[in-house]
């Protein structure tokens, strides 16, 4: 048995039967929600929110380093059959739930393993199903590599996770909930310290998110303050405001290098269902309100002084 860290236990011994309606579950959630595809596949920053390449899903690749603000230099791996062949279904359960690989090292928690930690195993499993039946795409994709000291820091982090129970839409308070922790709205809608979350400033924005050519993002309050969050925004502005993105005749338009670019997936959470961007409104309505003014986005020029 493993003792030195990470130590989450052993991978579980599965066998996923990738069915039809898992795998259309799967599919759903990984470019809808969970949003797996958005961070494994090559994305256009040329355009607006940095659309996934027709082509590419699932070949990994995308990189992040000390430019974008990282401790180290990451690369999303390629979870087409080409990538995880190696990998059983319960190791591929482990390292999503947990963050720990097959050979039991740990993964920079960029990929929200805590979350999906939480999320009911029969949608991990559904994810695991779509995923095994995109088609194989053959890629080389660099070892990601941390800075001291999150290289040791990083071992620390994986925990075992704490799977729940997909809760029915009619528990409207508790399916909210489970499609927030999902969707990981909290982790770029919330300030940090040192890449952790503070806690006492949940979903009221402001997260900064650098950007190649030095200019600063930041997340957009979310809680449901009137002045500063969305507290006034009715569920139809909510939900019409990633619906507009899935309109057939939508194109990103392409961003002038150095302009606002949005780092939100609106061309993937667009195509959420009406009920599940019900649900997470719904939520976020019932959070305590916190004011804070974000400035959404200060260019490079700007940020440098």
């Amino acid at each position: 048995m493993k003792t030195a860290l990470p130590n989450v236990g052993a991978a579980p011994d599965l066998k996923i039967e990738k069915t039809p309606a898992r795998i259309e579950r799967g599919k759903y959630l990984a470019n809808n929600v969970t949003l797996c595809m958005n961070c494994h596949s090559e994305r256009d920053w040329t355009k607006f929110a940095g659309p996934v390449i027709d082509g590419t899903l699932g070949k990994g690749g995308e990189k992040f380093d000390q430019k974008v603000g990282m401790p180290g230099v990451y690369y999303s791996k390629n979870i087409t059959p080409a990538g995880i062949s190696r990998y059983t279904d319960g190791e591929l359960y482990r390292v999503i739930t947990t963050g720990v690989t097959k050979e039991g090292k740990p993964l920079f928690p960029l990929m929200p393993y805590s979350h999906y930690g939480q999320m009911d195993p029969e949608d991990i499993y559904s994810i695991i199903a779509y995923i095994r039946s995109l088609p194989s795409i053959e890629s080389k994709i660099e070892e990601s590599s941390s800075d001291f000291p999150m290289s040791i820091i990083l071992n620390t982090i994986p925990k075992p996770a704490t799977p729940g129970k997909l809760p029915s839409p009619d528990n409207a308070k508790e399916y909210g909930a489970y499609m927030v922790n999902a969707t990981g709205c909290i982790e770029c809608h919330t300030k940090d310290n040192h890449g952790q979350i503070i806690p006492e400033l949940a979903f009221s924005g402001g997260r900064e998110f650098m950007m190649p050519d030095g200019s600063i993002l930041r997340s957009s309050n979310i809680t449901p303050d009137k002045l500063t969050g969305i507290g006034n925004w009715s569920l139809d502005a909510f939900v019409n405001r990633f619906k507009s993105y899935a309109d057939s005749g939508y194109k990103s338009p392409v961003i002038p290098q150095g302009a606002y670019n949005s780092l939100m997936p609106w061309t993937s959470y667009c195509n959420m269902t009406r009920e599940d961007l019900t649900a997470i409104y719904n939520y976020l309505q019932s959070l305590q309100p916190k004011q804070n003014t974000v400035v959404k986005f200060t260019p490079a020029a700007m940020a440098k002084k």
